[in-house]
């Protein structure tokens, strides 16, 4: 018989260990940086001709869309279950730490794009056009990240106190709904603002925005298994509260 998983409130204080903390946060900040360095640029389109023209999304016949958008928001079902489980302290230690590596992946890319090619070495433009990046839309996904990430679990951890830990599927995309609106408000004007036009740049982030929130319901069955699974293994289910919401409070 499995013991269920005991009530923490932050309030009450006292740091305690976790088995599964470290390969949950491994995940989280793996798929942000894939996500970030192979999708993010990729303007893509999928004809639908059944579609009626004019009609939002796609009143062109073709959804436009992030490429990004097929992994990143697995990030977010992460952060999700970071929040839900570990509790907004952990889940702000990973957002800094996802924030810290978003910028050391920029960093790099730029030193080894900038490196001076050998000779006889002519890979040097396909290169550029995979990891060179712009520094706009560098800026953007950085501030996006860190601005959605930090919205989305403080709701979800103000909202697992008002439902008293109840519908969780309620949480988890009720959180999203807001996190990835602050997301997609920030990166795609930031970036592309100027470079696409005005009405690309809108209709890309709320279709973005739109499907973030759709892969969240979706993928709402397996954060269930997941986070069920992870309460029992480390037997708790943290309530934040007593929790410091800002960003820049000291993580224990």
């Amino acid at each position: 018989m499995e013991t269920e998983p005991a009530r923490v409130d932050t309030s009450r204080g006292g740091a305690r260990s976790f088995r599964y903390f470290d390969i949950v946060m491994v995940a989280f900040v793996a798929i942000l940086l894939l996500s970030n360095v192979i999708g993010a640029a990729k303007l893509s389109s999928v004809a639908v001709g059944w579609w009626p023209q004019g009609w939002w999304p796609a009143p062109d016949g073709a959804f436009i869309f992030g490429a990004g958008i097929l992994f990143f928001p697995i990030s977010y079902v992460i952060g999700d279950v970071l929040t839900e489980v570990y509790g907004y302290q952990r889940a702000r230690r990973c957002i800094w730490v996802g924030f810290a590596a978003m910028i050391f992946m920029a960093f790099m890319s730029f030193v080894v794009v900038a490196l001076p090619a050998a000779d006889g070495w002519e890979n040097q433009p396909a290169y550029e056009a995979v990891f060179g990046q712009v520094p706009r839309i560098v800026l953007a996904s950085i501030l996006a990240f860190w601005a959605g990430e930090f919205v989305n679990a403080f709701v979800l951890a103000k909202m697992k106190i008002w439902t008293a830990g109840k519908a969780l599927w309620s949480r988890t995309i009720g959180s999203t709904v807001f996190g990835q609106a602050v997301d997609s408000a920030i990166f795609y004007p930031v970036a592309f603002l100027g470079e696409w036009e005005t009405r690309a740049v809108l209709l890309v982030m709320v279709t973005n925005w739109a499907l973030k929130v759709l892969w969240e319901a979706v993928l709402t069955p397996a954060t269930y298994l997941v986070v069920n699974r992870l309460k029992h293994a480390e037997g708790v289910d943290i309530y934040d509260t007593g929790t410091d919401f800002s960003p820049f409070a000291s993580t224990r």
